[in-house]
C-alpha cells in the first residue's frame, strides 16, 4: 500500500467515525431518521477523497449505524447514492454548488425513491401503507441540511487555502 493509500484510509475511517458520531443529531421524520452530518461527510468525501471513497464511507456509516441502532436501513440507498452522485459530480466538475446539487439529488430523489421497495421487503411496510415518494421529502430535508453545512465549510477551507494543501497532501 502506498503511502497515499493510507492517508486516503486514515481520512475514510476519520470521516466515517465523524459520520456514525454525528448520526447521534439525527430527528424523524415519518419512517426515517434524517441524519445531516452524513450528508456534510459524503461531500468531503467527494471533494478530499472521489466517489469510490465516499461510496465505502456510506456504506461502512449506514452500516455501523445500523449495528449501533442509531439509524434504519434506509440509511444505506438514501447516503450511497449521494455520496457515488456528488463524487463522481466533483471528479467531472470540481465546481463546488454541482457537487451540492448532486449530493441532495442522489440522495433526496433518488435515494428517496429506493427506499420504498427496501421498506416494502425488509422493513414490513405494505405497499398501501406509505406511497412511492413518502421519503423523498424527509431525505430532502435531511440531505439540504447537510450540504448547507458541508458547503459553508468547504468554501471556509477554500478561503484560507486549506483545502488545497488537504488535497495535495493526500
Amino acid at each position: 500500500m502506498g503511502k497515499s493509500s493510507v492517508k486516503k484510509l486514515a481520512l475514510a475511517a476519520m470521516l466515517t467515525a465523524v459520520a456514525v458520531v454525528g448520526s447521534t443529531l439525527s430527528f424523524p421524520v415519518f419512517g426515517s431518521r434524517c441524519a445531516p452530518v452524513q450528508h456534510m461527510v459524503n461531500i468531503l468525501c467527494a471533494v478530499l477523497l472521489g466517489p469510490w471513497y465516499g461510496l465505502g464511507v456510506a456504506f461502512a456509516a449506514s452500516l455501523l449505524r445500523n449495528l449501533l441502532g442509531l439509524g434504519s436501513l434506509l440509511a444505506f440507498p438514501g447516503s450511497m447514492c449521494g455520496a457515488l452522485l456528488c463524487g463522481l459530480g466533483y471528479r467531472l466538475t470540481k465546481n463546488l454548488p454541482v457537487t451540492l446539487l448532486c449530493e441532495i439529488f442522489g440522495t433526496g430523489i433518488i435515494g428517496g425513491l429506493l427506499s420504498y421497495p427496501i421498506a416494502i421487503a425488509f422493513m414490513g411496510k405494505t405497499a398501501g401503507d406509505i406511497a412511492f415518494y413518502a421519503y423523498v421529502v424527509p431525505f430532502l430535508v435531511s440531505t439540504i441540511g447537510g450540504s448547507l453545512l458541508a458547503g459553508v465549510l468547504v468554501l471556509a477551507l477554500q478561503k484560507n487555502g486549506a483545502l488545497r494543501k488537504i488535497q495535495a497532501t493526500i
